[in-house]
């Protein structure tokens, strides 16, 4: 017996994540975290004045929104891949799809075993990272010079990635995807290509 389209599990495109730290050294990321908490008075100075330790929280701050720039044109890049697909799927593409149904499913509620692969990754707070980085590509085509932002921004971007975010999502009515109904795989660039790789040998 054929399964009700009601019923059907459809398989997204894999949403494929480049490296995207490469100008940003984990070291200045720490290096911001520990200065920032000195600044606080929460952990002991290691004898640098106020000035140094705000400059090494601003540079961790720039260093992360780099990060999520990048990440977020490989979001981006996904969710038109999917709006793509959907309108090759004569069952689907009668609806009125926005982009904003697949960055609701990726940011609300990913497949399980997304879920796992991040938190393998280290990657506990995976929900607001994909929202902010959907939000820092909302408002940069390129990836912002440090001296053109301002450093109520570098400190506290968060807070503008997350508004910039719910501006993105509301911009449009969009139909809400089942997320058991439509599943998509995660991967490392390098991963994948290894999986395609594989695949080309197996035809020859």
């Amino acid at each position: 017996m054929p399964t009700p389209p009601e019923e059907t599990v459809w398989d997204l495109p894999p949403l494929i994540l480049h490296p995207f730290n490469e100008h940003t050294p984990p070291s200045v990321i720490l290096d911001s975290s520990k200065a920032a908490l000195m600044l606080s008075g929460l952990v002991p100075s290691d004898g640098s004045d106020p000035d140094e330790l705000s400059r090494r929280v601003l540079a961790g701050r720039y260093g992360e929104i780099r990060m999520l720039f990048f990440l977020g044109k490989d979001v981006l890049r996904w969710l038109e891949q999917c709006m793509d697909w959907v309108t090759r799927i004569p069952e689907l593409r009668e609806q009125e799809w926005r982009i904003q149904s697949f960055a609701a499913l990726l940011t609300s509620d990913p497949p399980a075993e997304v879920k796992d692969k991040l938190l393998r990754w280290g990657v506990t707070d995976y929900l607001a990272i994909f929202r902010r980085a959907v939000g820092m590509n909302a408002l940069f085509v390129n990836p912002p010079v440090f001296g053109d932002l301002a450093e109520e921004f570098l400190r506290n971007y968060h807070k503008y990635a997350d508004a910039l975010y719910r501006c993105f999502m509301e911009l449009e009515e969009y139909p809400k995807l089942d997320a058991r109904r439509f599943h998509f795989a995660l991967y490392a660039s390098g991963e994948y290509s290894r999986i395609l790789e594989s695949q080309w040998e197996d035809q020859t």
